[in-house]
């Protein structure tokens, strides 16, 4: 097959070149060459921010979604779309930058160590001195079985394991520290370490000040963001705790995306080094935060959805998608620091937490533990809002859980001026009932440059409201306002002129954006319906809403109501958690009992397929209105809208 040039001209006018072969797609060579184009979309074709401008060579479209004519006469093209036929040269726009978000100190600091934790009976990973005995002409005993005989007779373990690089290591340590060593071992049953079996995870010479801090880290892979605490385990202290974007955004919003991107040549391999990348960059930085190495981290405790985990581990996650929707594996056995890649010390335990089914993680299983859910004597709803709503109904007796595809709408994807909550986001509308006039508020105060999910929730809301939107969705254009104008994708309504925003674009929210929000928030609210009518349960009595996930957390818990997001019950019922996966491996991480109720959690809950039938259907078109088409659901919306008409 013959090879092209391929040249790639960058916004700054920078150039690279690379071969390609005939046939292959220009969003392939622009990653051979280094070049970063976006795929949200996992190279699908829908989303088209991968949009770059062919200036000269022959090129074939596979698509022109999104592409007008005009766009196709001055050579733009989808690049993930886009065959290579001969010479080429290609110019690729400023792509979307996707901006870090370290968390401080202070949110570590509100992390309370569990009540009542002794790490010398809660840990599985424990720091013990040992001195042996120098081998002379009279004693030749070898070292390894020296290092166990010092264990048994010393602290009475009889089962020891070893990796053979640190194996490789144990006679100059020995030596190093003539004959004191300090010994890191990982105990499956830290109550009955002589009959556990017992691994040595580290190994170092001399003794090492027993209450010196002993390194853990509890991880979250969100699909949108990956959060790491570092902890003591010693003390149990997060001693540092940060967040960043999943570089996996790069190909693929959602999970779905994601695993079909991973299934294409070289796709797994990258999505794999993408979240190393992360999970790895931000150990770095949690480490150099308390002055220690990330070689000094002997423990993981990792949480995330069933792909995230796949994805992860390197695992194919291409069934997770397809009918009957089977996980290669639930319940991952224990890892060592090598295997997974991380660069945490090579023989430290990694400990990826079970789930429950294809769409139920393991941040489901640790949420419900740290949330308290399997442990409550009344009947309590536990909700992670994100690109999957995932729910669980029930309490300490019994536990039902469902999940559905909510997509990426309340991130800022599939909203043309949607963003992440980052600086310039508008996170909060008012509109004047009589004017039509939007009050806003911003992140970090300065000019707007776009709407995040909670803002989008209150614009929804307010539209309704007002009556720029009607309960099906759409803009009414016989509103008198300048504000409501018919746009380029349907009729729509301008939050913010461009005289005042960052970009100089107008902030707008079109049709087209109000049935992708709507679309998210139908799948919510018909996964939570369905759910309790599978157990004949009525949602008014539902005694706690337990809404886990950082999104979650500037929910305004009104504006949700009225547009069909949350159930309309008393304000006080519902409970906001923050990231109740991250805290879930933090217990875990901790303490070897929370990882068995994880365990147990996961083994006792049913799982519900809602697409098993039409019945989810029916309740997913009869949430696609605001609020919904049954407004006796709603009582306190019908009274808003009687007062505002």
């Amino acid at each position: 097959m013959t090879n092209h040039t391929i040249t790639f001209t960058l916004a700054d006018s920078k150039t690279v070149t690379v071969q390609a072969r005939t046939g292959s797609l220009l969003s392939e060579a622009a990653r051979q060459a280094g070049v970063e184009i976006g795929q949200p979309c996992g190279g699908q074709g829908r989303c088209g921010r991968c949009l770059v401008q062919v200036t000269a060579g022959p090129v074939r479209r596979r698509s022109t979604l999104r592409l007008a004519n005009e766009d196709i006469q001055q050579g733009f093209a989808l690049a993930c779309q886009t065959v290579i036929e001969g010479d080429a040269a290609v110019f690729v726009p400023p792509q979307e930058k996707i901006e870090r978000r370290l968390t401080t100190d202070r949110v570590a600091a509100e992390v309370s160590v569990p009540a009542g934790y002794e790490y010398s009976h809660a840990q599985t990973v424990r720091r013990v001195h040992l001195t042996l005995k120098s081998p002379s002409m009279d004693d030749q005993t070898d070292d390894w079985s020296r290092l166990q005989t010092a264990l048994r007779t010393q602290l009475g373990i009889n089962d020891t394991g070893i990796s053979l690089g640190l194996m490789q290591k144990i006679s100059a340590i020995l030596r190093e520290g003539e004959w004191r060593v300090t010994a890191i071992l990982a105990t499956m049953n830290p109550e009955t370490p002589e009959t556990s079996p017992t691994r040595i995870v580290a190994l170092q010479p001399g003794h090492v000040d027993e209450y010196s801090p002993l390194w853990g880290i509890a991880v979250d892979i969100g699909t949108t963001t990956v959060s790491l605490w570092l902890v003591d385990l010693v003390s149990g202290q997060a001693r540092a705790q940060v967040a960043e974007y999943n570089g996996q955004i790069a190909r693929g919003e959602d999970v779905i995306s994601r695993i079909v991107y991973a299934g294409k040549d070289g796709g797994a391999d990258e999505m794999r080094s993408l979240v190393l990348g992360t999970i790895n960059g931000l150990l770095e930085t949690a480490c150099k935060r308390v002055k220690a190495s990330p070689q000094e981290v002997v423990k993981a405790a990792i949480s995330g959805n069933s792909t995230m985990i796949h994805l992860l581990l390197g695992i194919p996650a291409g069934n997770i998608r397809l009918s009957p929707f089977i996980t290669a594996v639930n319940h991952p056995p224990l890892l060592t620091g090598i295997e997974t890649g991380l660069a945490i010390a090579t023989d430290a335990i990694v400990d990826c937490l079970p789930g429950v089914a294809s769409y139920v993680g393991a941040d489901i299983t640790a949420g419900v533990l740290s949330s308290g859910l399997n442990n409550a004597e009344e009947v309590t709803l536990f909700l992670d809002v994100g690109t999957n709503g995932e729910t669980v109904l029930g309490n300490r007796d019994w536990l039902v859980t469902c999940a559905c595809s909510a997509g990426p709408a309340f991130e800022g994807a599939g909203v043309i001026h949607g963003m992440r909550a980052t600086a310039g986001a508008i996170e909060e509308v008012w509109i004047n009932s009589e004017t039509y006039e939007p009050g806003l508020r911003v992140i970090g105060g300065g000019k707007p440059k776009g709407i995040c999910g909670s803002g989008l929730i209150s614009l929804l809301a307010e539209m309704l409201l007002t009556g720029i939107l009607d309960k099906g969705g759409n803009v009414a254009l016989t509103v008198n306002s300048k504000r409501v104008r018919e746009g380029d994708h349907g009729p729509e309504y301008v939050v913010v002129w461009g005289a005042e925003t960052e970009t100089g674009q107008d902030i707008v929210i079109s049709h087209v954006d109000v049935d992708n929000l709507m679309r998210a928030k139908a799948a919510i609210y018909a996964g939570f319906t369905m759910l309790a009518q599978q157990v004949d349960f009525k949602l008014e009595d539902v005694h706690k809403i337990l809404i886990g996930g950082s999104f979650g957390k500037y929910i305004n818990v009104e504006k949700a109501v009225q547009i069909g997001l949350l159930p309309d019950v008393p304000w006080e019922r519902f409970e906001f958690l923050g990231n109740t996966s991250v805290r879930g491996a933090y217990y875990a991480l901790l303490d070897w009992r929370e990882r068995e109720n994880i365990r147990q959690i996961a083994s006792r809950m049913t799982y519900i397929e809602l697409s098993a039938d039409n019945t989810f259907y029916d309740a997913f078109m009869s949430a696609m209105f605001l609020p919904h088409t049954d407004m006796d659901k709603f009582p306190s919306v019908s009274a808003a809208l009687n007062k505002s008409s």
